[in-house]
Order: C-alpha cells, then structure tokens, then sequence
C-alpha cells in the first residue's frame, strides 16, 4: 500500500512538473529561436557577417545572462510568497523585479555605447568588428524591452500561468522573421540593411514583446489578486535588498559560466574567422536545447519554491530527482540527434566547405556534453527555489574558470585537437559542475527533508 501510494505521488510530481515546466520550455526555445534564425538568415550574407553576429553575440552574452539571473529573483520570491499564500509580497516583486529589469537594461545599453570604441581589444578580424558595430548597439538596446518582458514572465510562471506570457515570446519571435525578412534583405520596399537590419528587427520584436506582456499584466483576471495595489508607490527597500540577494549570486553564476564560454569564443575567432563561425552555428545550436532544459530546471525551481513557502520540504528533494531524471532523458535524445545529423545541421547554416568541417566535429562533443549540462542546470534551479545561491557561485569558478577553460585552451592552441579541443574543455567543466551541484542538492534536501 506505501509502494503504492508513493508510485502515485511520484508520478503526481511528474504531471505536474510537466505541466509548469512545458510552457516555460516552449518559451525559451522560442527566445533562443530568434537568434537561431538571425544566425541562419545572416548567415546568407556570408562569412564577414556571420562572423561579426557571431562576435557580438559572444560580447553580450555574459551581460545578457547576468541580467536574466539576477531576474531569476521575481520566479523565486513569487514561487515562494505564493506557496506562502502571501499575495501582497508576490505584488511587490513583481514591481521590483519590472523596476530592477528597466534598470539594468539602460545600464546594459550605456555600457555598450562606452565599451563600442575598446571592440579591437578582443583581437578580432577588423573586417569582423567594423561590421558588428552598430548591429552591437542595436541589440544592446533591444535588451530594454527584453528584460521587462522577462521580469513579466517570471512573476506569471511562478504563479502557474505560463501559456500566454510564452506564447507572446513566441509571437515575438514571428514578428523578428518577418522584420529580418523586411531589414535584412530589403523587402516590402526597405532597403537591404543586412546585418543592420537584423539588430533593427530584435530590437522591434523585443519592444512589442514587452508591450504585450505589459498588458496581459495589466489586464488579466487571473493575475489580479496578485498585483500591486500601487505601481508607482515608494519603493519598499527591504524587499528590494532581498531581492537583490537572491538574485545577485544567480547573476554571477550565470556570468561565471557564460564568460567562459563566451571567451571561448573569443579564443575561436584568434584560430580563425571559419572557427569562430563554427563556434556561433554549434553554440547556437546546443544553447538551443539546452533552452527545454532550462525551461523544465524553472519549472523545477518554482514548484520548490511554492513546497519550500508552503512548509512543505518533503516534497523538495522529489521534485528536484524527478526534474533530474526528465533532464538527462531530454538532453540524451538531443545529444544522439547531433551525433546522428551532424552534417545536414552544419549545411543548414552555411555553405563554406571549412566551416561545415569544422562544425560537425564540434557537434560530436556537443552530443557528448548534452547530458550533464542538463543535470547540472536543473540542480542549480532546485538549489533557487530554496534560496541556496552563494554555493553553486563558487562551483562555477572551480568548473569553469580553474578546469574548463585552462583545460580548453591547452587542447586547443598546444595540441592537435584545434577547435575541438576548446569544446572538449568546456565539456569537461560541465560535468564537474554537474557533479557538484548535484551533491549539493541531495545534502540540502535531505537536511531539510529530515528536519
């Protein structure tokens, strides 16, 4: 009878993972889908601008991440207020996460006008950087809109409705094809920007984007007891701090581990511009799906956060496993998929016979590291719901600062493994960050489990 009854909770836990976690995986892949088409359409320009999207990407990646973790804050305080039955805190993070997000996008889009000069410091073709210069400030603007419409979705997530706030990202992304279509080509009577154009088309998406999540905020019947009552009132400092001392450790995690590999990529375009464009379609293409596992890791962490506020830590360490076992089963298929079409995938993107060499060797190690960078994002997401941050921060520096990238470098640039030898390094640091934020989570769990 226990057996039994504990089977039925398991598979409960299942069901309902799933059932949070599937919109939110919808959501990301359809945000990392409009760089994958900004790839594939500028892509057929050519190398030089393939190149400088690629190169740009690499700058603004670890920014970007750092602005989404520290905005990971809204799900993880929501989920918890909400688990909590304390609907006026939920309010209020919502209206700090929107404040902290308008925030942090200016500072982002200043910066990027400050670092435009210094580009040439990261010894890229000339070419390369001449033409990713205003495409850089296009995109670093886009990152506005981006955020709020971020900071929007979390607070939405973590309250159980996630269908329309992803399906309006999803609609984003539509909206960025039809603009690349228009910008970059010169169609429906525009001028042919090229790579401008795709930087003037994320940079529109992104702002109905957010236009749109305003108003199902605004409007929705749903999400009403779960408002501010005062948007504009004074800002209550208290769980503003809070909320930058959750979200700030997820910040540097995600920094932490995007700036290694976006230096990796750094490192890629000092072998050559064909390795660099290699890198960008491999990335992109594992980042990809590494999007279905960071949307099932947040699911995984609200339904801790909502166990964790409800004083329910019984339930925390089953549903961490659970989002564990459904990880490694996602990222195995997708691993066996690279393995398997490697060839056609690389073609997809680009015609230089070089590139596509070099990108189908680098698809084999993406097949082999799918699997433990699903474990180790979604034990990282459960360690969130329960506020455990500062930890996995110090993991990142041991897995991808000490080994993953001296590690890399030296395959790389002191053996014959070339570009290869980068990703193998790379792969290796995510297996130890896997490993350790894997034990991390059963000790807390079981520590709370236990009492």
């Amino acid at each position: 009878m226990f057996k039994s009854r504990n089977g039925k909770l398991w598979l409960a836990e299942i069901e309902a993972t799933s059932r949070l976690g599937a919109p939110i995986m919808a959501g990301m892949v359809s945000q990392m889908l409009m760089g994958l088409t900004d790839t594939i359409m500028v892509g057929r320009l050519g190398v030089t601008p393939l190149a400088a999207s690629s190169f740009v990407l690499t700058v603004v990646h670890p920014p970007t991440t750092f602005a989404f973790g520290l905005l990971s804050a809204v799900a993880v305080l929501t989920s918890q207020a909400f688990g909590a039955k304390r609907n006026s805190d939920a309010g209020e993070a919502l209206r700090n996460g929107l404040l902290l997000a308008t925030l942090t996008g200016v500072v982002f889009a200043l910066g990027a006008h400050l670092a435009l000069p210094y580009l040439g410091v990261f010894r890229q073709d000339p070419a390369v950087v001449e033409a990713a210069r205003l495409y850089f400030v296009l995109f670093a603007w886009s990152m506005v809109p981006a955020l709020i419409a971020h900071a929007a979705k979390q607070f939405c997530e973590a309250l159980n409705e996630a269908w329309i706030p992803n399906g309006i990202l999803f609609g984003g992304v539509l909206l960025n094809v039809v603009f690349n279509w228009a910008l970059i080509y010169g169609n429906l009577g525009l001028p042919a920007l090229g790579l401008e154009g795709a930087g003037w088309a994320t940079l529109l998406a992104r702002v109905c984007m957010a236009a749109a999540m305003l108003i199902y905020l605004w409007r929705s019947a749903i999400l009403a007891a779960f408002r501010p009552p005062a948007w504009l009132g004074p800002v209550q400092w208290g769980n503003f701090i809070e909320m930058l001392r959750v979200g700030w450790p997820v910040g540097v995690h995600h920094l932490l581990e995007v700036s290694a590999f976006a230096f990796a990529g750094i490192m890629m375009g000092w072998i050559s511009a064909e390795a660099l464009a290699s890198h960008q379609i491999a990335i992109t293409c594992a980042a990809t799906t590494f999007m279905f596992v960071l949307g099932l890791g947040m699911g995984v962490c609200i339904r801790v956060g909502q166990a964790w506020g409800a004083g329910k830590p019984w339930r925390i360490q089953r549903t961490g496993t659970i989002g564990l076992a459904m990880a490694a089963l996602i990222m195995s298929i997708f691993g066996l998929i690279f393995l398997v079409a490697r060839e056609p995938l690389a073609r997809a993107f680009v015609s230089d016979p070089k590139v596509i060499g070099i990108t189908t060797s680098l698809f084999i190690v993406a097949a082999v590291f799918q699997l433990v960078d699903g474990v180790q994002v979604v034990a990282i997401s459960a360690l969130r719901g329960i506020s455990d941050v500062r930890a996995p921060a110090l993991f990142a520096v041991l897995a991808y600062w000490l080994i993953a990238l001296p590690l890399g470098y030296y395959l790389a640039f002191h053996t014959p493994q070339g570009p290869v030898g980068m990703w193998i390094g790379l792969a290796v640091g995510l297996g130890v960050a896997a490993v350790c934020l894997s034990w991390r989570f059963y000790l807390k769990s079981a520590m709370l489990k236990n009492g």
